[in-house]
């Protein structure tokens, strides 16, 4: 159990934390009334209510045979895994997918199989980061869950549709647990400073320190008790620990204060919300392009900041950038795109943090250009047709004409010259003749593109009479 080192364990395998734990191991909920958020999986006759329930006939049927948790940290993953082996009264083994392998998985396979013939009860395996699995440890896991040897309870902060196998993830019930609201955790929090499983009263905690280490947690209800107690250590030290009656002796110390310069002295910044080779990692940028199309200069700079501060390459971030340039901005601001193509390249040359400069100079031109993608839906179009089959034949007199015996064959004969002809168009056809009058560009009104546009009517009219 290395996920928590100080824990020890009931007759029944669970967890149970030592007075020495950390603050968020001794306020994990030991029912369901404690659990903050997550209403949509708790309601009467959920399937998370079934196998929570006591492990008779009736609810083992009724139950799922495994479960998928997919959501942020510190949102209830593990507390959920503790309590359905707590309440239903089954065996638990938790084991930590960066640290176990197929030998271990199938040692608590083979153990609850035996304990299920000789009566011993079910067993609960809870996987935590369940897709840092292989696809040979996750298959391990198959059998045992199609047979229902044991309970499967699978953690995990990255999309399951991209780290966990299909199979295993078709035999499984996908619960998605949504970030805490700041309503949630303060609830949390409150509980933790009186609750004797946590610091009892020995320290209150002043509004404004409160709103601090909220805004701090981000919804992390792990982040915000680790918080908290570093804190409360913080206050407690100077504190000294006990007051002085009028004759010197010892009495109950008074309560210490938490106030808003101690939750800055215990903590300096709250570490961003981003795993870059996760789900969130996904959603940033995805966030951050969109708001770039969306001409949201802010929130575009409010993305980039993000991924800055996570430590994401910045050459990755240059790459993003140059695309939307040429796909979001086009031809309705082309320096765009030289904007683009000289902030990746500066990046790669100079590096962070001056890096974080060149890009947002970039983000900021994107995002307050004009915008038009008719390039890019162009080119989809032309090559939707190629695809589709209508190519045709290159026109005989645009044909090569320079190798021995191709003026024999017709090829070149009739080709007007473009720079000999008035505005340097020849009216002539250049498209194959089963996709005369096609058009695959179709400019907008919108910045530069709108003279394009103008222009290209002009040629249009040239080219068609011929």
């Amino acid at each position: 159990m290395d996920l928590f080192d100080a824990v020890t364990s009931t007759s029944q395998g669970l967890p149970q934390a030592a007075p020495n734990a950390p603050l968020a191991v001794r306020m994990r909920p030991s029912s369901l009334d404690e659990v903050a958020g997550q209403e949509h999986l708790l309601v009467a006759g959920s399937p998370l209510r079934r196998l929570v329930g006591p492990a008779d006939e009736t609810s083992r049927r009724a139950a799922p045979t495994s479960v998928v948790l997919w959501g942020p940290p510190g949102t209830g993953k593990t507390t959920l895994a503790y309590l359905i082996a707590a309440t239903s009264g089954r065996r638990f083994v938790e084991l930590s997918a960066v640290t176990a392998g197929v030998k271990d998985v199938r040692a608590v396979i083979d153990d609850a199989r035996r304990r299920l013939a000789t009566g011993g009860g079910e067993t609960v395996l809870f996987i935590d980061e369940v897709h840092r699995f292989t696809k040979a440890q996750q298959d391990a896991l198959l059998p045992s869950v199609e047979n229902r040897w044991v309970t499967l309870v699978a953690a995990t902060t990255e999309n399951p549709s991209f780290s966990v196998n299909s199979p295993l993830l078709s035999r499984s019930l996908l619960l998605t647990l949504r970030p805490l609201g700041t309503e949630d955790v303060r609830t949390l929090v409150r509980r933790a400073v009186t609750d004797e499983r946590g610091l009892g009263g020995a320290v209150v905690v002043e509004p404004d320190a409160e709103e601090h280490l909220l805004r701090l947690a981000g919804g992390d209800a792990r982040k915000a008790l680790t918080i908290m107690e570093a804190a409360a250590g913080a206050a407690l030290s100077d504190g000294a620990g006990v007051d002085r009656g009028p004759d010197g002796a010892a009495v109950p110390a008074s309560p210490a204060v938490v106030d808003l310069a101690t939750v800055e002295r215990a903590i300096d910044v709250a570490a961003v919300r981003y795993d870059r080779d996760g789900d969130q990692h996904y959603d940033v940028i995805s966030a951050f392009i969109k708001s770039i199309r969306g001409s949201d200069v802010d929130a575009a700079l409010h993305y980039l900041a993000r991924m800055i501060a996570a430590g994401e390459d910045p050459r990755f971030i240059a790459r993003r950038i140059v695309i939307a340039a040429a796909e979001d901005v086009g031809m309705a601001d082309p320096s765009a795109l030289q904007t683009a193509v000289a902030a990746a390249q500066a990046v790669a040359l100079i590096g962070m943090p001056e890096a974080r400069i060149l890009l947002a100079e970039a983000v900021v031109h994107l995002a307050t250009a004009p915008k038009s993608n008719k390039a890019y839906l162009g080119i989809d179009a032309a090559l939707a047709d190629v695809r589709a089959g209508r190519i045709g034949s290159v026109p005989p007199h645009l044909r090569d004409a320079h190798y021995a015996g191709a003026p024999k064959l017709g090829h070149g004969q009739g080709y007007r010259y473009a720079h000999d002809e008035p505005h340097a168009v020849a009216p002539q056809q250049y498209l194959p003749d089963e996709l005369v009058g096609t058009r695959y560009y179709t400019p907008t009104d919108r910045g530069f593109e709108r003279s394009v546009g103008e222009r290209l009517e002009r040629i249009r009219a040239i080219l068609d009479d011929r």
